[in-house]
């Protein structure tokens, strides 16, 4: 199921990187962290936290500096570039490392999570664990798993209301085959297209719609660009504070534990800030003239029950009973 996306001479490169020596206690280490999102949007704020205290709990011996709006190039080069050392950390829609190995793709599930705490309690359990150990075949270290939210509809065309309201509208998604079906299977006319492009390809008429979550659609000002937002709520995604092996393997084992409590520390900040997000961005994107609307997500579920059963075999029994067990909370 796996689809690597590196040559075998890099490879080798890779696991060389990732046996290399500590740095000495005397040595400062600077880590370029990157990320797509704006400035404004929480995985900056928390970012720019999380580094702050790194420095500080190291006297200065390690040393992240944050890059946000995609300054070291978009997901899947960052991604790329933490296979091989050549970025050493970021922040990623953890949807994105599917390239790397599919089994990534069960964070897309649609409608797999009745309330965000049954995610937490997945992402920072078995699950988590289990993704965790993929991530380090591929030469990288999840810290910890932050929030990328709910993610939502918005269009020019009206209100989403049903799926039939989906129908054959042109709709930007995330670049990777489950979002495409699931949006297929609701009807929609979905098309892949990189972050960085969205806002002038959304302002051009390319697309009539995109789905993200209420943070980015703000942070992002899509407002000046879309005119309805629907509460489809169809995914809730997970994001990834991710270090290349090859960075993390220089840390002497003290910086390495200053590092974990600082990523699990500002976990719990970044979702707390994507919690009042959430509570507060309504009110905000409709002064901002959109118009948002309530959504009966039940139908929308009903009809993407068949990408499920199509993704079963692709996850694996593993995978889909650990899912199962936490949306029920067991």
């Amino acid at each position: 199921m796996k689809s690597v996306l590196l040559k075998p001479a890099l490879l080798t490169a890779a696991i060389a990187a990732a046996t290399a020596l500590p740095l000495s206690a005397a040595q400062a280490q600077d880590i370029k962290l990157g990320h797509v999102l704006a400035p404004t949007h929480s995985w900056n704020i928390a970012a720019e936290g999380f580094a702050k205290d790194v420095a500080e709990a190291t006297d200065g011996r390690v040393n992240f500096q944050v890059f946000p709006s995609g300054q070291l190039g978009n997901e899947k080069t960052v991604v790329e570039g933490m296979q091989i050392g050549s970025v050493p950390a970021g922040v990623i829609g953890c949807g994105s490392f599917q390239p790397l190995d599919a089994r990534f793709g069960i964070v897309e599930l649609p409608y797999s999570w009745p309330d965000r705490e049954h995610a937490y309690a997945a992402y920072d359990g078995k699950l988590g664990d289990a993704l965790e150990a993929l991530a380090d075949e591929h030469n990288m270290k999840i810290l910890s798993w932050w929030e990328n939210g709910f993610r939502h509809v918005t269009n020019n065309r009206g209100p989403i209301t049903s799926p039939e309201d989906l129908a054959g509208l042109k709709i930007r998604v995330t670049p990777d085959k489950m979002r495409l079906d699931t949006f297929t299977a609701l009807g929609a006319s979905p098309a892949p297209l990189s972050f960085g492009e969205l806002y002038s390809a959304l302002q051009q008429g390319v697309f009539d719609a995109q789905e993200n979550p209420l943070a980015i659609i703000y942070s992002s000002s899509f407002s000046e660009v879309q005119d309805y937002v629907s509460l489809t709520g169809h995914v809730w995604a997970p994001a990834c504070l991710t270090m290349s092996n090859f960075s993390w393997n220089q840390l002497s084992a003290d910086d390495q534990t200053a590092v974990q409590q600082s990523a699990d520390v500002w976990r719990d900040k970044q979702r707390a800030m994507t919690q009042q997000d959430d509570a507060e961005l309504v009110a905000k994107l409709e002064a901002a003239g959109m118009k948002v609307n309530e959504v009966d997500t039940a139908p929308f579920n009903a009809q993407v029950q068949g990408v499920w059963a199509e993704y079963a075999d692709v996850f694996g029994p593993e995978l889909m009973g650990l899912v199962e067990q936490y949306r029920k909370g067991e």
